[in-house]
């Protein structure tokens, strides 16, 4: 083997996820945060059906893309309510949910048979409890997730993508998604975003280890990540219909 052919086998091996294996994710973060609120960089989707992401960038202005890959290193649903119109800050919701079982404060309990997770408590005829999902996604040649947290309309794509791959025997964190988005006008004539999801390609059984152990650490940070990082979209105010995904014309009187 040439000294060049050497040389970029040795980037290779040390480029995109492989890179993990000379990072301590863990280890970062005690040493250059220890004392600030570790927090992880928000993709913005946009809504009324504006097709470009807002991602994180080192300049003061933010990167608009079109679609984006990276693995899901951890996702989890996200309830919450509040019980005055939520209009931004970092307040926390008077009940809220990591798991979408059980809720934390008032009213607290059983998710399901809450009254505020019924239709008809929120405006426009949705429900009061604002449910959504939070994805970790980690980028090839990074070590600090970015978070995206999906709107109601979003989720049933998702569900889909995840179940195809589940189909495989494969989990979310063993391949690479590439993320888009679509305008969407539904049958009233509301136009609102909506995420797409596309398999990329897989890991690599050393690429899928060093994931899996990232994933590990991820999952325990995510329980110290406040619900002030999501932020409602407009659809979130519309009823979602479940089996079509669209956002259903509001109600005589609403919004």
């Amino acid at each position: 083997m040439s000294k060049q052919n050497e040389n970029t086998a040795i980037v290779e091996q040390n480029s995109g996820f492989l890179a993990l294996a000379n990072t301590d994710f863990a280890a970062l973060v005690s040493e250059e945060l220890a004392g600030l609120d570790i927090g992880f960089e928000r993709i913005k989707i946009p809504s009324g059906g504006a097709t470009m992401f807002e991602m994180p960038a080192e300049a003061d202005e933010a990167e608009m893309v079109r679609e984006f890959s990276g693995v899901i290193l951890y996702q989890h649903p996200l309830n919450a309510y509040y019980a005055e119109k939520y209009t931004g800050g970092s307040n926390p919701p008077d009940c809220g949910s990591f798991d979408g079982i059980r809720g934390e404060g008032n009213p607290g309990g059983n998710c399901k048979k809450c009254p505020f997770a019924q239709f008809g408590t929120g405006e426009n005829g949705a429900k009061a409890c604002k449910n959504r999902r939070r994805v970790y996604i980690l980028r090839e040649g990074e070590v600090f997730p970015l978070l995206l947290s999906l709107p109601t309309g979003s989720l049933k794509a998702f569900t889909k993508y995840i179940k195809v791959q589940l189909s495989k025997g494969r989990k979310s964190n063993a391949v690479v998604t590439r993320f888009g988005l679509k305008k969407v006008t539904n049958a009233g004539g509301i136009t609102y975003t909506q995420a797409t999801f596309a398999l990329d390609r897989l890991l690599t059984p050393e690429e899928h280890a060093l994931i899996e152990n990232m994933s590990a650490q991820i999952k325990a940070y995510s329980a110290n990540v406040g619900y002030d990082t999501d932020t409602v979209a407009a659809e979130d105010d519309y009823i979602i219909d479940h089996e079509t995904g669209e956002i259903v014309e509001p109600a005589e009187g609403g919004q």
